[in-house]
């Protein structure tokens, strides 16, 4: 019997979203960096900081957001779990949609899986956000739509051109 290499369990085109408007944006960022890699989420790497203006109220606390790719071993459900628990621990609140906040975590895509349901892969509207397209660029400049099958470079440049001056790299 041959010993199976555990890299072969890990997915390993896994790209999370990590945004905050509340307190120390960047700290906030950083915790939950240190956060995931506690719990076995290893960077493969790691995009710019970006600003943007709070969607869809702007004028509510400017965002600052970051893209990883990463590799685990955690199917996408399991890793759903694991931000939601880190977002609480970062003192995310249970408010109304869109309400600003310390940390959120988005899984992106998840090695190009679709699903539907309780999770939605890939991230059902990353397609229509700067604060997404923009650092995920960063770090996979090839990278397809799972679903549109479009690529990164015409998903930017689909977007309008209030979101594409709106956005700044930190």
């Amino acid at each position: 019997m041959t010993k199976q290499d555990t890299s072969e369990n890990q997915a390993k085109n896994i790209f999370l979203g990590i945004g905050s408007n509340l307190g120390n944006r960047i700290a906030n960022i950083e915790m939950a960096k240190s956060l995931l890699l506690q719990n076995n989420i290893n960077f493969i790497s790691v995009s710019n900081y970006y600003e943007t203006p709070s969607w869809p109220d702007p004028n509510k606390p400017k965002f600052l957001n970051i893209v990883l790719k990463v590799f685990c071993k955690l199917k996408p459900l399991e890793l759903l779990k694991l931000c939601k628990i880190i977002e609480v621990k970062l003192g995310r609140k249970k408010n109304y949609k869109n309400s600003p906040r310390t940390c959120d975590i988005d899984i992106i895509d998840f090695d190009g899986i679709v699903l539907k349901g309780k999770l939605n892969l890939p991230h059902s509207r990353m397609h229509e956000r700067s604060f997404v397209l923009f650092p995920l660029f960063d770090l996979k400049k090839d990278w397809v739509h799972p679903v549109k099958k479009t690529n990164i470079k015409k998903l930017i440049f689909s977007l309008s051109n209030k979101d594409i001056r709106s956005i700044n790299q930190i």
